[in-house]
């Protein structure tokens, strides 16, 4: 099921930031390339924001199960409205059914395969890496297939394309998830009761009516901008997990232990934001690096620049059983969660400071060697596999069970803060801030991981007994 999910969310991704930034006369809608970077990072963020909902809903109201199932349709039908031309509006409303459909199904699948284990078992690590490797299989397809159908031939095909491989998953999923995962998944671990339905209604209503004065206001003040809409999804990708971190520590649900473990979760969220913020370059800033400043005439073969998008997840498919093969076999003995998050800082910086080569060797105006563009993918996809599956891993472990999907949310959260912030800095980017952008970020990265090293005793004692 998610295998199919990646494959039409990837799909769709390697295609949509040239869609908006190639001239109308090459199929697409004409945008800058800063404003379609944004808003990239934008729609990234929001993907991840939206699991508060999809959590909330299963813990509350419909179970993993449920919530999943109609999450894959949202997805399915944000797809089709990509596929039918019409300029920017069609755009933004598929973008959005995608959001939606992303938030519901995401966090719970992940909570469906922890639940196939107990909390202390020593294959989760193991079993998430396994996990994360079919996951890629779906994102290293849809690029090589999504991408040159949707430049070469049309658009919109291409998107299309996306909404078919999801109704492929949603079909396989609903003929063998009974046989395959039993009752998982389907109770509601904390139900609204009936005083609470009527509060929560409530609340969504005045939500409601709040947001849209807001944007009333916005209107009536001439700050209803695409970059007013960017700022403000920035700054909500940080205030919302920090919000969420203060409810879970002060609810009356979550016991001393599990207070404890929230404590130890924190630093690790933040290294997780400074991951992501860079990973997910790979499908921005490194998609224009690939359009605007690769070399991809080799051999006589000519490379879609779209297809560098398969990159990533083919090196996650060929080395993710390798470390889970090395997990299983370390058992006991395997470094500890900290220090798993920290080699992946210090490789995602890595991973940045090689970029900052090409043009210090070569300068900024000139087609460069793919070889650069695989040396960054090879260098954050390992360091994607210290810290993604060990994070939903650990995730799940240290969740309070009254949060249970709604932590699952938070985990998603740190890619959110991370598109949250790539929002703000792509734009950026260009041909003579290259260096010092690639730089200056790789540094940061690598300073965030020392800092973590120190403080991983203290992270571990406040795990109270989980490795």
């Amino acid at each position: 099921m998610e295998l199919w999910e990646r494959f039409s969310y990837y799909g769709m991704k390697a295609l949509v930031i040239y869609y908006m930034y190639y001239e109308v006369s090459q199929g697409g809608l004409g945008l800058s390339k800063d404003l379609a970077s944004s808003i990239m990072s934008v729609y990234g963020s929001l993907v991840f924001i939206s699991g508060i909902i999809g959590g909330w809903v299963a813990d509350r109201v419909l179970g993993n199960r449920n919530t999943l199932i109609w999450g894959a349709l949202i997805i399915m039908l944000g797809h089709i409205t990509l596929s039918f031309p019409g300029g920017v509006g069609p755009l933004f409303i598929g973008m959005l059914f995608i959001i939606l459909g992303s938030g519901l199904m995401k966090p719970n699948i992940s909570n469906i395969v922890g639940d196939l284990y107990s909390p202390t078992s020593p294959k989760r690590d193991a079993a998430f890496s396994l996990f994360y490797m079919a996951v890629n299989i779906g994102a290293l397809v849809s690029p090589l297939i999504v991408g040159p159908v949707g430049r070469n031939v049309n658009f919109h095909l291409g998107f299309s394309l996306a909404a078919i491989g999801m109704a492929l998953g949603l079909i396989i999923y609903i003929f063998t998830a009974r046989k395959n995962l039993g009752e998982i998944g389907k109770s509601v671990k904390n139900p609204l009761e009936s005083g609470e339905r009527k509060t929560m209604s409530k609340r969504i209503m005045l939500g409601g009516i709040a947001f849209l004065f807001l944007l009333l206001i916005a209107f009536m003040t001439d700050n209803l901008t695409v970059q007013m809409f960017i700022n403000f999804i920035s700054f909500i990708g940080i205030a919302i997990p920090t919000a969420y971190f203060i409810v879970m520590i002060k609810s009356k649900k979550t016991t001393d232990l599990e207070r404890s473990r929230i404590y130890a979760y924190i630093p690790l969220f933040v290294g997780a934001m400074m991951f992501w913020s860079i990973q997910e370059q790979g499908a921005v800033i490194m998609a224009r690096f690939a359009d605007q400043r690769t070399n991809l005439d080799l051999f006589g073969f000519s490379i879609d620049p779209s297809w560098y998008q398969s990159v990533n997840p083919l090196f996650i498919v060929l080395f993710a059983p390798m470390f889970a093969a090395m997990w299983q076999k370390l058992g006991n003995k395997q470094p500890s969660t900290p220090h798993k998050f920290t080699m992946g800082l210090f490789l995602a910086g890595l991973s940045f400071l090689l970029m900052t080569l090409p043009g210090l060797l070569q300068g900024t105006d000139s087609l460069v060697s793919p070889l650069w563009l695989v040396g960054f993918f090879f260098l954050v996809t390992m360091g994607e596999l210290f810290i993604s599956p060990v994070g939903l891993s650990a995730t799940t472990k240290m969740a309070p069970k009254a949060f249970a999907a709604q932590t699952m949310s938070v985990w998603g959260l740190a890619n959110a803060a991370g598109q949250g912030i790539n929002a703000q800095i792509t734009p950026l980017y260009g041909p003579e801030t290259e260096v010092t952008y690639f730089g200056i970020i790789g540094v940061i990265s690598i300073v965030l991981g020392i800092i973590l090293l120190l403080l991983s005793p203290k992270i571990s004692s406040y795990m109270r007994g989980l490795k």
